[in-house]
């Protein structure tokens, strides 16, 4: 059973990303820039989600698939992945008294599936190389 996430989900190395947070937190923006460094979209707004063997898999629906809103200039077209495993969530907050200094391991459920989560300000111009760290850090485990 599908599960519609609010969210937007790259794929940075191998790893799927999903990047979650209210409306106007910078989810597309953040994933923009990721994309910017070579990042590959996976869908941008919602993303529909199932556990699959133990693992969550997304899958961009087709009328969005391949479209992100870049804010200021329009809906546009992008290359894509149809789906992919999401391995890290990222909840993005504009608070800077929410993102931890030194954040312990968390983790949250989705669709059942247990999953590593860290809080971030999409904002600073470091954002995306902090995401590529973190999901650079789930290869490096075991």
């Amino acid at each position: 059973m599908c599960e519609l996430i609010h969210a937007t989900c790259v794929t940075i190395g191998g790893t799927g990303v999903m990047l979650r947070g209210p409306s106007g937190t910078g989810k597309s923006d953040l994933a923009l820039r990721l994309i910017d460094r070579g990042a590959v979209l996976i869908g941008d707004d919602y993303v529909e989600a199932a556990a699959r063997d133990g693992t969550l898999h997304v899958t961009v629906p087709e009328r969005i698939a391949g479209l992100i809103e870049v804010r200021g200039v329009g809906i546009l077209p992008f290359p894509y992945r149809a789906s992919a495993t999401i391995g890290l969530v990222v909840e993005l907050h504009v608070d800077s008294d929410a993102e931890e200094r030194l954040p312990e391991a968390r983790q949250t459920v989705i669709a059942g599936v247990s999953l590593p989560i860290y809080r971030l300000n999409p904002r600073p111009a470091s954002a995306p190389i902090k995401v590529e760290l973190l999901a650079s850090r789930l290869k490096e485990c075991p």
